[in-house]
C-alpha cells in the first residue's frame, strides 16, 4: 500500500528500526520506560511502567482501512451495526469500498471510525490499540530525546500544532517530523483512539462528581496535575473523556501497537 511505502521511505531516511509485521505494517520498537500520569489520586503511583512494545510509525490510512472492510464485510459502511458505530461512520468515503476522487485520500489518515472499528482493525492486522500510557509515553518524546518537555523547539512545535484547527482537508500521513523513537504524526495531524480511552470519565455536571473525577472536571483540578504547563495533554485528556466507543469524528483516527 502506498501509505506503507511512504512510511518505509521515511524510516530509511532517518535510520529507524523498521520491521514488517504479520500484515506488513511499518512499526518501530519503543524501549521500556514510564508514563507520568497527568492526573492521579493519592493512592495511585506517579509513574506507570510501560513495557517495551512496537508502535505503527504512521496512523492507519484510508487505503489501509478499505482493505480491512473488504476482508470483513460486517465493517462496511452500509452493514455496520449502530451499536458499534454511529451514523457518521466512514461518511467521507464515496461508498462501502470506494474512497472517492481525491487523489490523496488513500494516503490520508482514516477518520470517522469508531473505537470498536479501530480495535477490530488492529486485531485483524495482528496487533492492538495502544494503551493511553503507551501512547502518551511515545508522544512525550521530543525530536532528539525521550523527554520533549526539555526541548524548546519541540515545545514550540507542540504549541503551534495544538493552537491551530484541523484543516478542511487532512494532510497525508508521514509528513510530520519523526520523534526520538522514529514515530510520526503523534501530534499535529489527528486525534487517536487508545484502548482505554475511557479509563477516566468526567460527567457533565461537576456538582454530581465526587473524589478524583470532580477534580478532573473543575478548573482547580489542574492543581493536582503532574505538569500544569502541559496544555496539549489537558486537551487530549478532555477530548478522550468526551468520547463514547461508538463515536466517529472528522479528525479522530488511530494507529496499532504490537506486543514484543
Amino acid at each position: 500500500m502506498k501509505s506503507l511505502l511512504v512510511c518505509a521511505i521515511f524510516l530509511l531516511s532517518v535510520g529507524a528500526d523498521a520491521q514488517a509485521g504479520s500484515d506488513q505494517r511499518v512499526s518501530v520498537t519503543l524501549p521500556a520506560g514510564a508514563y507520568r500520569q497527568l492526573f492521579r489520586s493519592a493512592t495511585e503511583p506517579k509513574l506507570i511502567p510501560v513495557q517495551a512494545f512496537r508502535l505503527d510509525v504512521c496512523p492507519v490510512t484510508n487505503a489501509d482501512f478499505v482493505e480491512f472492510v473488504r476482508a470483513n464485510p460486517q465493517w462496511r459502511r452500509s452493514r455496520v451495526k449502530r451499536l458499534f458505530a454511529d451514523e457518521g461512520y466512514l461518511q467521507h468515503w464515496a461508498g462501502d469500498l470506494e474512497l472517492g476522487s481525491d487523489p490523496d485520500i488513500g494516503t490520508q489518515p482514516v477518520v470517522f471510525v469508531s473505537w470498536f472499528a479501530a480495535k477490530a482493525f488492529c486485531a485483524w492486522a495482528g496487533g492492538r490499540l495502544p494503551g493511553t500510557a503507551e501512547w502518551e509515553y511515545a508522544a512525550a518524546a521530543g525530536f532528539t530525546t525521550g523527554d520533549g518537555a526539555r526541548e524548546p523547539e519541540f515545545a514550540r512545535a507542540i504549541s503551534s500544532w495544538y493552537s491551530a484547527p484541523a484543516p478542511p482537508k487532512l494532510p497525508i500521513v508521514g509528513l510530520g517530523r519523526p520523534n526520538h523513537f522514529g514515530v510520526r504524526d503523534l501530534h499535529g495531524l489527528i486525534w487517536e483512539w487508545t484502548s482505554d480511552f475511557n479509563s477516566a470519565l468526567v460527567t457533565g455536571d461537576a456538582r454530581g462528581d465526587t473524589g478524583l473525577e470532580r477534580q478532573f472536571f473543575c478548573g482547580a483540578g489542574s492543581l493536582d496535575a503532574a505538569d500544569r504547563t502541559n496544555f496539549p495533554a489537558f486537551l487530549r485528556f478532555g477530548f478522550r473523556s468526551s468520547l463514547k466507543a461508538g463515536y466517529t469524528v472528522h479528525n479522530l483516527g488511530f494507529r496499532c501497537a504490537w506486543d514484543l
